[in-house]
């Protein structure tokens, strides 16, 4: 099939024209409605895929860049991006058309994880999926990144919840808000309890909210859900509140016809002009007991006239249960700005170095994983320079220069993994490294460096990096293992005088495996001011030093292969 024609086969489409039935009091497309239209979509793609029923475990973050009108089409187009044993990642994007102009626009991106579900109750276990295209490759291969945030979402709340800085900042701004010398502000009479702000709401669930599987639709759950919690913004504002994002929605057991859905909303806390809400649904039938079945939280804004958001009022927590869910508010709100400024940005709109703290380390992570399998999945290398079947290729574009230099290795890819992972090893064959120290060790995945490298001149400064290391092994076979490099700053290592601080954007490793006795590595970097001279003339023709550093890490490999322990590192947790 041509490139021209090939259309991946789990792909499906829905335009839908808005009319007003669809749409709320501002003749807009209710968000409760699109969230229906997404999940069915979504279901269809992944049952494409599956060959048989799927139900949605879960949808990532959702953030709404803009809101739909009547009378404009809605369109949702959705994928299988990657196959795991029972359950599948499905890429959905929404966009917005306008008939009478022609202007289309993005209104939503969204992660939809569906578990297979065989009818006769057997256990599914997928087929995987081939990525054909760079964007397929590149969703394919971040996909099992992507996966591994979402098993961690509740320990990386845990450990916001329970740092001591943390605290004493929710503390210190709880008080600078409330009191003012002494007395009670003019911000505390006009806080809004909590209890004012609660909703709740039974639903019949009837065949007509029930999906082919005749359990309750996802998609009509999370409409519930988010007619709950607009009514519970509203009572804060007693304004029309504007939906602006949606936490992770979490299926954590099915409903079905004839069930009595209890959905329940409260404002969790409110940020100067936006606010959480937090909505759970539990179900139940006859006199048998709550049963849990989904949680999110919501952020509204409140509009003006101009569009602007408006300034919100305090609100004043319950005791107990209420400062519990005003604390947890704060946590999701770093979560969703560290999510918002590290993994959506561009890595061409961020700062070279990042600062590094606890609490942003696991998204830090995700960036520098993702950067560089984003690189690695580009298809516009081309080759500069060839010495010996080490090869070396450039990629210009974006106004930035990348480089990779590749190589097969007569070492086995998970030996290869544990040694270059270890950047300290690294000044032993890279005479680019005069120096690497260990500075942190984050955990077993993430280490971070301080490096020192020559001077580019003779009578210049020497430089340094402080370098983040996450490491991957394959998330399943024919996946690589990856070694991922970016800068990052700490409050206890800054610049000197005396030394040039030097940047990293994206660098690292993939080892392929190619045989049980032999490797594909391929070296990558997204050259900075401060590391291209030392490759320059390799790019220009002038000199093969790469050749002498990739024959240089060869012999370092072999000599060193009995050293580095035996195990399969191929990542059980994913």
């Amino acid at each position: 099939m041509s490139r021209e024609m090939y259309r991946n086969p789990t792909e499906v489409k829905k335009s839908q024209i808005v009319m007003p039935c669809h749409a709320n009091h501002c003749q807009e497309l209710s968000v409760g409605q699109l969230l229906k239209w997404m999940d069915s979509t979504a279901c269809l793609s992944a049952e494409r895929h599956a060959g048989c029923p799927c139900v949605t475990a879960s949808v990532d973050d959702i953030y709404f860049e803009h809101t739909i009108g009547v009378g404009q089409v809605v369109n949702i187009k959705a994928k299988a991006n990657r196959a795991f044993n029972s359950s599948m990642e499905v890429g959905i994007e929404v966009t917005c058309e306008d008939l009478f102009n022609g202007r289309c626009w993005k209104v939503c991106y969204a992660y939809a994880t569906f578990v297979a579900r065989h009818p006769g109750g057997e256990k599914v276990h997928l087929r995987q999926l081939v990525p054909r295209t760079q964007a397929e490759q590149a969703e394919h291969s971040v996909a099992a990144e992507r996966r591994r945030m979402r098993l961690i979402h509740h320990d990386i709340m845990k450990d916001i919840l329970n740092n001591e800085s943390f605290q004493k900042s929710i503390t210190e701004g709880f008080y600078i808000r409330q009191l003012s010398s002494g007395t009670e502000s003019q911000d505390l009479q006009e806080a809004v309890p909590t209890e004012r702000t609660q909703v709740e709401s039974v639903e019949l669930v009837l065949p007509t909210h029930a999906n082919h599987q005749v359990n309750t639709f996802g998609g009509q759950i999370m409409a519930w859900m988010e007619n709950v919690a607009t009514i519970a913004a509203s009572r804060l504002c007693n304004a029309h509140p504007t939906l602006k994002a949606i936490d992770m929605f979490h299926f954590r057991g099915p409903s079905s016809v004839g069930d009595r859905l209890v959905l329940k909303a409260i404002v969790n806390n409110t940020f100067m002009n936006s606010m959480e809400v937090g909505v759970c649904a539990e179900a139940y039938k006859g006199e048998e007991p709550l049963r849990h079945i989904n949680s999110a939280f919501m952020t509204f804004e409140v509009l003006d006239e101009a569009g602007r958001p408006r300034t919100l009022p305090p609100i004043r927590p319950e005791p107990t249960e209420g400062k519990r869910r005003y604390q947890e508010a704060i946590a999701r709100k770093k979560i969703r700005l560290d999510r918002k400024y590290i993994i959506s940005c561009k890595q061409t709109e961020m700062p070279l170095s990042v600062p590094w703290d606890p609490s942003n380390q696991v998204y830090l992570s995700y960036n520098n994983v993702f950067a560089l399998k984003m690189l690695a999945a580009r298809d516009n290398w081309v080759l500069n320079h060839e010495k010996n079947q080490v090869s070396l290729y450039t990629m210009e574009e974006d106004k930035s220069l990348c480089f990779k230099v590749e190589a097969e290795v007569a070492v086995p890819a998970a030996t290869a993994f544990l040694l270059l992972s270890d950047l300290t090893c690294r000044q032993e064959w890279d005479r680019h490294y005069n120096l690497c120290e260990l500075i942190t060790k984050v955990d077993e995945d993430d280490m971070i460096y301080r490096v020192v490298t020559p001077s580019v001149s003779e009578a210049g400064k020497v430089q340094d990096f402080v370098l983040m290391a996450s490491r991957r092994p394959p998330c399943d076979r024919g996946d690589p293992y990856v070694v991922a490099l970016r800068s990052v700053t700490l409050p206890t290592h800054q610049p000197t005088e005396d030394v040039n601080r030097g940047e990293v954007m994206c660098a690292g490793f993939t080892i392929y495996d190619i045989s049980s006795s032999t490797a594909k590595i391929t070296y990558y970097n997204q050259a900075s001011a401060e590391v291209l001279p030392y490759i320059s003339t390799d790019i220009a023709g002038l000199s093969s030093s790469f050749y002498s550093s990739f024959l240089s890490c060869s012999r370092f490999l072999l000599e060193h292969k009995a050293d580095a322990p035996a195990t399969n590192l191929v990542s059980t947790a994913l």
